[in-house]
């Protein structure tokens, strides 16, 4: 069993590289790691195609600074393992916890594994409470839609069977993904599990992005995907 993991990076040299090590030294089999830059600006890039490209099997760039959703949409393009993790670039994400993602796909169960930070499963660093209960509410909007009992829609690990997620057209460049997809595969009837996982927030003094606005955008996105025809 293969994964390809797709890692898009914005201005992570500081966690870039002990990303790239955690996910080459995590279990769960062979590997694909695919790092796509958004057109960094801090070196992040020039770590990449320098002393870091040989532990990563595909760098992609991108000339001009797209989103995430856009930078996810290019490396899953490019994936060719039978399962594909999306992995942030900074450090809130343990991809020790990989076997625990994939395994629901291994045993034939699921098509899609959400990773949720709010049921329960190993230590979550205390931070935002604002940022907690517009998760919880976004989460609940896009419920209501996809008529899903996810707990935790705006997780970053999001596991497909490749199929499945190379069938999909995405749409949004920023963080508008997350409802996106989750809208789509609510639509192809997906078997969709969730796991409890690990949570290492980061303050926005140590590179946090997501913002209000950011929250605004979703919730126009679950309207937007979930409504369509």
């Amino acid at each position: 069993m293969k994964l390809s993991i797709v890692i898009p990076c914005y201005n992570e040299r500081g966690t870039i590289e002990a990303v790239i090590d955690a996910v080459r030294a995590a279990p769960g089999g062979e590997k694909e790691i695919i790092v796509v830059d958004d057109c960094s600006r801090d070196g992040s890039g020039e770590l990449l195609e320098g002393p870091l490209r040989a532990k990563v099997d595909c760098v992609l760039r991108h000339p001009v600074n797209r989103g995430k959703g856009a930078a996810l949409r290019t490396g899953i393009a490019q994936a060719t393992g039978d399962i594909v993790i999306i992995q942030d670039a900074d450090l809130e994400y343990d991809p020790q916890q990989y076997p625990v993602l994939i395994e629901p796909i291994l045993q034939g169960k699921a098509d899609v594994v959400y990773g949720s930070r709010f049921l329960g499963a190993g230590p979550h660093r205390v931070l935002y409470f604002w940022h907690r209960v517009g998760n919880g509410f976004l989460t609940l909007v896009s419920n209501m839609f996809t008529n899903l009992n996810l707990t935790d829609m705006e997780t970053c690990y999001k596991v497909f069977r490749r199929e499945i997620i190379q069938s999909l057209r995405i749409e949004e460049d920023r963080f508008g993904f997350e409802p996106e997809i989750t809208a789509k595969i609510a639509k192809l009837r997906c078997r969709i599990f969730e796991v409890g996982i690990s949570y290492y927030g980061r303050t926005y003094e140590e590179g946090k992005k997501i913002g209000w606005k950011d929250g605004v955008r979703a919730l126009w996105c679950i309207l937007r995907y979930n409504l369509r025809a």
